[in-house]
């Protein structure tokens, strides 16, 4: 079964940074994901433009790069300045007063133009944005820190997602206490990628390699 696989770079070791790039890459991560948050739109500081730019010099495979900031719109042109083509940029509709004018400076750049949806977000609310965007990243946990449990109820948001994702034309990612029986439950009904944290890939005692192999050999 296809699907993407990414590793939450938060809940990285930042003592040796360099080789859990490496390691991640050879372990056959498909990207990497940058949480950035401003300590305003979530109540957590994570992690930094220089982390990102030190990333995405360190590796070839693409970036997904999560803005949790207040009015992203105002400073987008610096990220995207230090992103590469085909780099995905999410932002959060609820922390823009017109999303639709930052997502078409992530395209114009030519980056891959992503929104992310709180728990707390319908999807009627961003129906419109559907017909633009290329991913989409459904929070499973209330956005903000590593280790929090599954919201049980975004299990029908994201059923519903999956109803209209061919027709909107979008990719839909999974992101939050992502565990092996989720990804059992959700590839199969149609879920492109999963955002892995400390659940699944960090501190787990095993290669990257070795877990990331295993996630790939789930049986469905």
């Amino acid at each position: 079964m296809d699907f993407k696989l990414t590793a939450s770079m938060m809940c990285a070791n930042y003592g040796c940074l360099e080789k859990e790039v490496r390691d991640l890459e050879e372990g056959g991560i498909d990207s990497f994901h940058i949480d950035i948050m401003d300590g305003r739109f979530v109540p957590n500081f994570a992690m930094s433009y220089n982390d990102m730019q030190y990333i995405a010099s360190a590796t070839k495979k693409p970036l997904d790069v999560h803005l949790m900031i207040e009015h992203p719109n105002s400073n987008i042109q610096l990220f995207l300045g230090a992103l590469r083509k085909g780099d995905t940029v999410y932002i959060h509709p609820e922390a823009e007063y017109h999303a639709s004018t930052t997502l078409q400076k992530i395209i114009n750049a030519g980056m891959i133009p992503g929104i992310a949806i709180n728990p707390g977000t319908s999807v009627e609310y961003i129906m419109e944005m559907l017909r633009i965007v290329r991913k989409v990243l459904v929070m499973t946990v209330n956005p903000g820190n590593a280790g929090q449990m599954y919201l049980p109820y975004m299990g029908k948001k994201i059923d519903k997602l999956l109803e209209i994702k061919q027709e909107m034309q979008f990719e839909l990612f999974w992101d939050g206490a992502c565990s092996a029986d989720k990804i059992r439950e959700f590839a199969p009904k149609g879920m492109d990628g999963f955002v892995l944290g400390t659940t699944l890939l960090f501190g787990r005692g095993k290669s990257y390699g070795d877990v990331l192999k295993g996630i790939r050999e789930l049986k469905f």
